[in-house]
Parts: C-alpha cells; sequence; structure tokens
C-alpha cells in the first residue's frame, strides 16, 4: 500500500507540475516576445517605449511598455510570479518523492562514489543552491555587463555542474540535477530579482519618485536568462525516461551539446521575433543540427563482441541476482516492497525475459539505467551477455 500511495502522490505531484510549468513557460515565451514585437509608432503616449498590436480569441489587443513605468498605476495591476514559484515548489517536491525517498536507489551509484542517501540528498540541496549563488555572482560582476561573455559564462557553468554531477550520483541522478540547478536558477531570477526590482520600481511610482531604470534593466536580463535556458531544461526533465542521455561515461558532453543546440534554437526564434530577417540568424539552426547530430552520435549503442553463446540458465542466473528484488510479482526491494514490479515488468522467468527483451537492451545492456545504482554491481561481462543472448533471439 505504501509503494501504491507513493506511486498516487508522484502522479499528482508530477500532474500539477506539468501545469503551472506549461503556465510559467507559456508566459515566458509570450512576453519574451510581446517585448521583441514592439515597435515605436507616431501616435504612442509619452514616456512609451513602444507598442504592439495582438489578435486572439475573437478580439484585438493593444500593448503598451513604458521606457521605465507609467505616471500612475491602477488597482488591478497584475503580477505574473506564482506560475514561477509553483512550478519550483512542486518540482522540488517531484524530486523528494522521485529521488531523495529511495536515493540509494536512484542518485546513488557506488562505482560513481560510494555513500549514503542521506549523504546524496545533502549533496543535492548543496549543488542547488551553489548554483544559484554561483550565476548570481557572474551576473552581478563586471561580465555580467557584456552579454557575450555572461552568456559564455553561464554555460560554462552549467557545463561544469554536470560535470560534478556525473562524478557524484549515478548517471539519472546528474542528469535531473543538471535540470533541477538550471530549474532553480531560474525560479531563483524570478523569486530574487525580477519580481522584487518589479515591487521597487512599483514603490517608487507610489511615493512619486523617479524608478531607477537599471532595475528594469537588469530584470528584463534575467527574464531573457530564463527564455533561452527553457528548451534545454525541458529536455533533462524528461531525461530520465531515456537512458542513452546519461549512460555515457562522458555524458557531461551531452549536456553541453543538449544546452547549445537550445540555446541556438531559442536565439533564432528570438531574433525573428524581434524583427531581424530569418536569413541574418540562420546560422544559429545549423548550429543546433550539428549539436544535435553529435549527440546522436554520441549517445549511439556500441556493439558488445568476443561473448560467445549464452544460455537461458545464465540469463535466468544474471536476473534472479540482479533484477528480481523488483521485477516479480512481489518485489522484496525496499523501495518497492508491498506494491508492484516497477512498471509491471517481470524478469523472473524465461518468457518474461524475452518477453522484455527491448526494454532490458535498452535500459542494462547499451545504457547503465538498471539496475538502479547499480547496487547488485552488476558487471559488464554480465551485462554483455545478457546482450548476446537477446541477440540470439
Amino acid at each position: 500500500m505504501t509503494a501504491f500511495a507513493l506511486d498516487w502522490l508522484n502522479l499528482m505531484i508530477r500532474w500539477f507540475h506539468l501545469i503551472v510549468g506549461i503556465a510559467w513557460i507559456g508566459a515566458s515565451f509570450h512576453f519574451v516576445w510581446l517585448d521583441f514585437s514592439l515597435r515605436a509608432r507616431p501616435e504612442q503616449p509619452g514616456g512609451v517605449l513602444g507598442t504592439s498590436w495582438l489578435v486572439h480569441g475573437g478580439g484585438f489587443y493593444h500593448v503598451e511598455k513604458y521606457l521605465v513605468a507609467p505616471s500612475t498605476l491602477p488597482d488591478d495591476l497584475h503580477w505574473f510570479k506564482w506560475e514561477a514559484y509553483l512550478t519550483f515548489l512542486t518540482g522540488f517536491a517531484l524530486l523528494a518523492v522521485q529521488y531523495y525517498w529511495n536515493a540509494t536507489a536512484f542518485l546513488v551509484d557506488p562505482s560513481v562514489l560510494p555513500m549514503t542517501g542521506g549523504e546524496a540528498i545533502l549533496f543535492s540541496i548543496i549543488f542547488l543552491l551553489g548554483g544559484w549563488l554561483a550565476y548570481d555572482l557572474l551576473c552581478r560582476s563586471p561580465i555580467g555587463d557584456q552579454t557575450g561573455w555572461l552568456a559564455f559564462s553561464v554555460y560554462i557553468l552549467i557545463v561544469v555542474a554536470a560535470f560534478v554531477f556525473t562524478h557524484v550520483f549515478s548517471g539519472r541522478g546528474a542528469f535531473i540535477h543538471t535540470g533541477a540547478m538550471v530549474g532553480t536558477i531560474m525560479a531563483a531570477n524570478v523569486f530574487r530579482v525580477i519580481i522584487p526590482n518589479q515591487k521597487k520600481i512599483t514603490e517608487s511610482l507610489l511615493k512619486g519618485e523617479a524608478p531607477d531604470p537599471k532595475l528594469g534593466k537588469i530584470g528584463k536580463q534575467r527574464s531573457l536568462h530564463n527564455n533561452y535556458l527553457t528548451l534545454p531544461v525541458l529536455l533533462f526533465m524528461v531525461s530520465n525516461h531515456f537512458p542513452f542521455l546519461y549512460s555515457h561515461p562522458m555524458s557531461w558532453l551531452v549536456v553541453a551539446l543538449i544546452v547549445l543546440a537550445g540555446g541556438m534554437i531559442r536565439h533564432f526564434l528570438n531574433r525573428v521575433d524581434a524583427g531581424d530577417t530569418p536569413q541574418s540568424v540562420a546560422w544559429a539552426l545549423p548550429v543546433a543540427a550539428i549539436a544535435l547530430t553529435v549527440t546522436i552520435w554520441w549517445t549511439a549503442p556500441v556493439a558488445t563482441f568476443g561473448i560467445g553463446k549464452v544460455s537461458d540458465a545464465e540469463v535466468l542466473s544474471i536476473t534472479q541476482k540482479h533484477c528480481v528484488m523488483c521485477h516479480q510479482a512481489a518485489p522484496t526491494h525496499d523501495g518497492f516492497k508491498g506494491g508492484e514490479p516497477p512498471k509491471g515488468v517481470l524478469l523472473d522467468t524465461i518468457g518474461s525475459i524475452q518477453k522484455n527483451s527491448a526494454q532490458i537492451l535498452i535500459q542494462a545492456v547499451q545504457g547503465n539505467a538498471m539496475p538502479l545504482g547499480n547496487e547488485t554491481g552488476i558487471t559488464n561481462e554480465e551485462r554483455a551477455k545478457l546482450g548476446a543472448w537477446i541477440a540470439s533471439q
């Protein structure tokens, strides 16, 4: 019953996380597009930077953006913040339910770094906070005034963090923490910079004072960073479903390529929205395509050679030793005891192994996602034997 209840808790948090995440990303994409769509028009009021006309839902909208802020504010001023806050809170709750609850299986890989589940959770929290602090220091440093150098520095920060994660956590844990760190940076940008700066501007207006234009400039910079980071972080968040992404011993290079590809795609779309011709920024798309092509090549499975004929008995012995504590009708593994086998997969007979051979090949032969955290110490030779047996079927 505990495992069943945990599955439902996981599902409900994941559902909520998706809902608020879609709302946040949608608002982010819309407002960045809106910012780029602004045009100076002869009829616009004084103090207005530009206006934009939109049509949607059977009506027309006319939006104005002020250089700093209008002289007066209405009572029904709308703030866009809870989408970001709830996305972070539900994301962290999901991290706790999915990874912290059974950290020894999902975060720890003894072959990477022997540690307890508690130590892995502590490292996780430290890294999430440390990633934000390092990013924030970069933005507040002299580099923060140089767009190109700042973008490059943030890119290197993410890649270095991914490198560290791959030397601390399991492959699955490393990738999800890369996404979690970037997501924390994005949410903290809203909570610690964008909304506080906007509140300071509002307070100045209410006092009849001229707001500091630098506050709006900084807020826009952080908002644009969030926009560029969205595509990579979405892929990192679904990476646990695709072992080939994190199975490579140098999977941090996959992170580097994904961030590059996502950033280039976003850059092309942003510049076109800003009024640049597609031809002038077309170079970004080949860069993204090359990065994705290299990623596919880098993560391609390597054929196993040198293994002779493997008997059914040998395969059954391997699964009995490394798999059935989770993948049997009544799992004995602490993380699944009292519930059903993960995804309903049974591996306790030759027939069930044959039925699920495609998943075994992906998860345990071509990738190292299974056994979870390699708790049972499966060897490369045993993985090769599984692959050879599957190939002979």
